[in-house]
């Protein structure tokens, strides 16, 4: 049994979570908190469902109304969607560069862009040098 499992009825999640029963169907009604639903259409709540009903009355303790909380909850997922994508990407990248090795060479154009070039060859030369260092407070005491 993991995290995503359903397996509390409504009574059994809303002790876990400090709550009235009402208060679940109300939060399921609003969209807070969609429990899976049993042949029978009675709700079964997972470890998940308990522990997002704890952060919404952390949320709503802190004077967040229900709309506030909504758009938190929502906003967190979006970012754990997010940080979940990085790391399917990351992993592919590393395929990537593993499967290739020395294949892949980028260089910095003229206006800073990145270009992609073949393994053994070089950038079109120009005369353009950018040179860049931090600003210190020691440079200014060096100005007139």
């Amino acid at each position: 049994m993991d995290e995503s499992t359903p397996a509390f009825a409504i009574a059994v999640a809303a002790e876990l979570a400090g709550m009235h029963p009402q208060t679940l169907r109300q939060y399921d009604r609003l969209g807070l908190v969609s429990p899976t639903r049993t042949s029978g259409r009675s709700r079964r709540y997972c470890m998940r469902d308990v522990m997002q009903l704890r952060e919404i009355s952390a949320l709503s303790a802190e004077g967040l109304n229900l709309e506030g909380v909504k758009r938190i909850l929502d906003l967190e997922n979006r970012v754990s969607e997010l940080n979940l994508r990085v790391h399917e990407l990351e992993a592919a990248l590393a395929d990537e560069l593993l499967a290739k090795p020395g294949r892949r060479v980028f260089a910095a154009g003229a206006a800073g862009e990145v270009i992609s070039l073949k393994a053994g060859t070089r950038g079109e030369r120009t005369d353009q040098v950018v040179l860049w260092r931090p600003f210190t407070r020691r440079d200014s005491q060096l100005s007139p």
